[in-house]
């Protein structure tokens, strides 16, 4: 994903909630501006010389300061409305100076910060701070001629008083027009990262969805070759058995009945595979890559899984429990498959893992495969991950459960259960 630059990411607009705040803010700021107002007349200073009447003073407070009301919604035009008035307020005299002055660091603030056109809002922000030191040029320029003789009896300081006092107010007007402006673009240059932020986020989460997606199909994809490989090789058998029924039909009944009874056997068999393939996706592939799955008794090959596991340097073991029973192909290769992908979880992701234990259990009417290690995970347990993925549709394919997370006493569990064929099964 690429970078959005200044002129290509446009802020979205202030919200309902957005604007009604403003409104309590503006409002509040006319309320305070002429509590400033009331109390300025009332000490009698009127730093900016003899102020306007009353009723005029009162529209100057409201004209700088109510405007704050659409200070995002409107922000360059705030902008320009609140810098005439202030200016023209001052040129009248008017003596509320204190909220009027913050009233304009917010109209500056919010064109910097919701300026959808980034352009049009440096260049109004530069030419309002240019107008407003031309302006604090033209108020010194005209007032110091009316400065009084023993204004600055008291000056101590090696800097000549008027000198001084025009450094001073140019330095706080800098640094008032300063940070306005700074502040302002850096509240942009936040809410643009923050909206690059969730654009990767929401990107990353649509990527995450196909991966899994994509792994969900992929693992379909292998059981159901696995399971096309099982019921070929009962459809084979059934052929075998009943040509053999049939060349002895006549010469050896009994020869023949037992036969058609193991026709009759295997397809019960191979109609409960084909049952599992249902709602499974069979992708074209006439040459599939076969190095990595097991042969039909998949599950003699955990033995070889927990030596893998005592190789790299864990205390493996490997339990079996109760009545071994003859298990569907198709099943022996899904014990397989979680055993592998547990195993594998732990050598990678348990930390300090030193013990590792694998016990297939033979139930009445299951068979269960429960895999625990002692280590601590490295990382939160990702539901969707790619290995829970494959196990959790393996699982689910024969109607099984999965159980997976940490253990009450330390270390990591997972815990497969399959249930068995009717013939496979035992009464309980």
């Amino acid at each position: 994903m690429n970078t959005v630059t200044d002129d290509d990411w446009r802020r979205p607009g202030p919200t309902p909630e957005q604007r009604r705040y403003d409104v309590y803010v503006g409002l509040a700021t006319v309320v305070l501006a002429l509590v400033s107002l009331t109390l300025a007349r009332s000490t009698g200073a009127f730093l900016l010389g003899p102020p306007p009447s009353g009723p005029e003073q009162v529209f100057w407070t409201v004209a700088v300061t109510l405007p704050v009301i659409w200070r995002r919604r409107f922000p360059a035009t705030t902008l320009l409305v609140v810098s005439v008035a202030f200016v023209a307020a001052q040129a009248r005299s008017a003596p509320e100076s204190q909220l009027s002055s913050w009233a304009l660091f917010a109209a500056l603030y919010s064109l910097g910060a919701w300026g959808p056109d980034r352009r049009l809002a440096r260049r109004l922000r530069i030419g309002v701070i240019a107008t407003m030191f031309a302006w604090l040029g033209i108020y010194y320029a005209v007032t110091i001629d009316r400065i009084p003789a023993d204004a600055f009896d008291r000056a101590v300081g090696p800097v000549p008083p008027v000198l001084a006092a025009i450094v001073n107010g140019v330095l706080v007007n800098g640094l008032f027009f300063g940070f306005a402006y700074f502040f302002g673009e850096t509240a942009w240059l936040a809410a643009r990262r923050q909206h690059e932020v969730q654009a990767r986020a929401e990107e990353l989460r649509r990527s995450q969805a196909e991966v899994r997606e994509h792994a969900v199909v992929g693992e379909r994809v292998r059981i159901a070759r696995e399971l096309h490989d099982v019921v070929a090789h009962h459809v084979s058998v059934m052929g075998v058995q009943a040509s053999a029924a049939r060349r002895v039909l006549d010469k050896d009944p009994a020869k023949a009945r037992t036969a058609l009874g193991a026709i009759e056997e295997t397809a019960r068999t191979a109609v409960d595979e084909l049952r599992r393939m249902l709602g499974l996706l069979r992708a074209r592939d006439d040459r599939p890559d076969r190095a990595d799955e097991p042969g039909p008794a998949a599950i003699d090959q955990v033995t070889a899984v927990v030596d893998r596991a005592r190789q790299a340097g864990l205390r493996a073991t490997l339990g079996v429990y109760g009545d071994r029973v003859p298990l569907p192909e198709s099943v022996s290769q899904a014990v397989y498959r979680v055993v592998q992908e547990a195993v594998t979880n732990a050598l990678k992701h348990a930390a300090g893992a030193t013990a590792l234990d694998v016990r297939i259990r033979y139930l009445a009417h299951e068979v269960e495969v429960d895999v625990t290690d002692d280590g601590r995970a490295t990382r939160p347990a990702n539901a969707d991950g790619l290995g829970l993925v494959g196990m959790r549709e393996r699982v689910a394919t024969h109607g099984g459960a999965l159980e997976v997370g940490p253990r009450a006493g330390g270390g990591w569990r997972v815990r497969a259960r399959f249930p068995l064929p009717v013939a496979a099964g035992r009464p309980a």
